[in-house]
């Protein structure tokens, strides 16, 4: 099997990175999320070099979220985001993935209560999270 590397260059090193992130849950098997290295690298290698870790994700609208093993700074921070955004809370070390409108949202798009660092963007169709009221699974590196 070919494994996806995505290559970037900062301050004249280069490092390698997988593309993708796996999020497992047993009703819903395995949810591929695309890196965006681009848009927080940092916020990217930290999570990438804390895999595999658990999750235990509390309902707030249509976003999940909770504490996960990871300290990280703000990096191009938000809090208006998309639907299939997957991002990182440094206010509370927490795991987030939006898949539709939160409490705080004045539209369609999801807000997060303060910002966050987002990270990947699901394939697929997130609203398979709305079956969710708290979540219990595993997030892992991809191949």
């Amino acid at each position: 099997m070919t494994k996806h590397y995505k290559k970037f260059k900062k301050s004249n090193i280069c490092e390698f990175f997988m593309e993708y992130i796996i999020i497992e849950e047993e009703k819903i098997g395995q949810v591929k999320a695309k890196l965006l290295l681009d848009k927080n690298p940092k916020t990217c290698q930290t999570i990438w070099d804390s895999l595999p870790f658990e999750l235990q994700l509390s309902r707030w609208g249509e976003e999940l979220y909770g504490k996960i093993p990871v300290n990280i700074d703000a990096e191009n921070s938000q809090t208006e985001c998309e639907v299939g955004d997957v991002g990182y809370w440094p206010d509370g070390s927490g795991f987030c993935i939006f898949f539709g409108k939160t409490p705080a949202s004045s539209g369609d798009k999801p807000v997060a209560a303060s910002p966050v660092n987002i990270f990947a963007k699901i394939e697929g169709d997130p609203s398979i999270f709305k079956q969710f009221s708290s979540f219990e699974g595993k997030v892992k590196q991809g191949d």
